[in-house]
């Protein structure tokens, strides 16, 4: 198998900014994958606009991999197979999660490069005794095989704080060309941006927010660094986000909009973008559930979907994850209090076009 590069297309495009959804797993009242609603959420992303989607991923539910289950290959393929049908003319990123001990993502990266993927969004999380010595030689080992989309993830998900350190080396590694930061922690996000900034290949890194609760914040701020004498500047191009799995034609409008703000900048304009982000944030909430420690976040995603008609079902291969008490109640809050935020009548449209 020879390594994966990024072409200049795949790369322009991560480096100008896109909405990727992180894309969910579609089931029926049996917990088995509903292949047909999997097939058409993927239509729904690429219908929305997005630039790519993000699969087997943290929203796709960590158990397709457990052996009972078995649908990591399975899940990969069918949207694969989708976005081949789709023919598009515009170029469109396939991201892979990729997780576990070196042995594992190995074998998950070499499933990614089979299905065609372009990049893996490489986990750091539940390796908690390894050093962080041993997790750049693991990621040094999977960027040999696919271009790495890094992966900050906060310690509530199960991922851990790593030190400037680490993050500087992890930034050097070769064929690493965009990093997810999903800290929801400003000094570690802060602690991420310095390191990239700091590195010699900062203009080959794309990053990315993955902070659901301070998505329109992030992607406004310039972060400014001096580094060697010069001033060197970094900003979030983009998404790769659960909270964007819902609402995605809204989200691809709401990334238009912040690079018309960058293009033309006005302190009115960047006022109203912050409210704006106050409301995204209130809605994260009710999808994300922080008030229980983010048990609801994945049913919160499948309940809006299910509202929506693009999916059956809220079910979960986990039958002991659903919503969090009164949480169907504040997901029906923000949708009365931020209706301009929802993207309702684009799915009407969308799903009359399907039939």
């Amino acid at each position: 198998m020879g390594k994966k590069h990024l072409s200049d297309k795949l790369k322009s495009l991560l480096k100008d900014g896109i909405v990727i959804p992180a894309h969910p797993l579609a089931l029926n009242a049996q917990r088995k994958i509903d292949e047909e609603k999997q097939r058409r959420l993927t239509r729904y992303y690429i219908a929305c606009g997005a630039g790519g989607i993000a699969i087997g991923v943290h929203t796709t539910q960590f158990e397709i991999r457990d052996p009972e289950i078995n649908l990591y290959e399975t899940v990969l393929r069918l949207a694969s197979e989708e976005i081949a049908r789709a023919n598009l003319a515009r170029p469109f990123l396939k991201v892979a999660g990729i997780c576990g001990p070196t042995s594992q993502a190995i074998k998950e990266a070499e499933l990614a490069f089979k299905y065609g993927y372009d990049m893996g969004l490489l986990s750091l999380g539940g390796l908690q005794d390894w050093t962080e010595e041993q997790i750049l030689e693991r990621v040094k080992i999977i960027a040999e095989i696919i271009p790495v989309f890094g992966f900050y993830l906060q310690p509530a998900a199960g991922g851990r704080i790593f030190s400037y350190d680490f993050c500087r080396q992890f930034a050097e590694i070769e064929n690493v060309e965009a990093i997810k930061v999903a800290a929801f922690n400003r000094y570690q996000t802060l602690d991420l941006m310095r390191a990239v900034a700091n590195s010699p290949r900062r203009n080959e890194i794309a990053m990315y927010t993955g902070n659901d609760d301070n998505i329109i914040a992030d992607l406004l701020t310039l972060y400014r660094f001096t580094v060697n004498e010069q001033i060197i500047e970094k900003r979030f191009s983009g998404g790769l986000l659960g909270h964007w799995a819902v609402w995605t034609k809204k989200a691809v409008e709401l990334l238009e909009e912040i690079k018309e703000y960058h293009r033309n900048k006005t302190e009115k304009k960047a006022g109203d973008l912050l409210t704006k982000g106050v409301a995204v944030t209130d809605m994260n909430a009710a999808l994300f559930d922080p008030s229980h420690g983010f048990a609801g976040s994945i049913a919160g995603v499948h309940e809006v979907l299910r509202r929506q008609g693009l999916l059956e079902g809220r079910w979960c291969l986990n039958r002991e994850e659903d919503l969090s008490p009164g949480q169907v109640e504040e997901i029906a809050r923000v949708y009365t209090e931020y209706p301009e935020l929802n993207d309702d009548d684009f799915v009407k449209e969308f799903l009359k076009s399907e039939q």
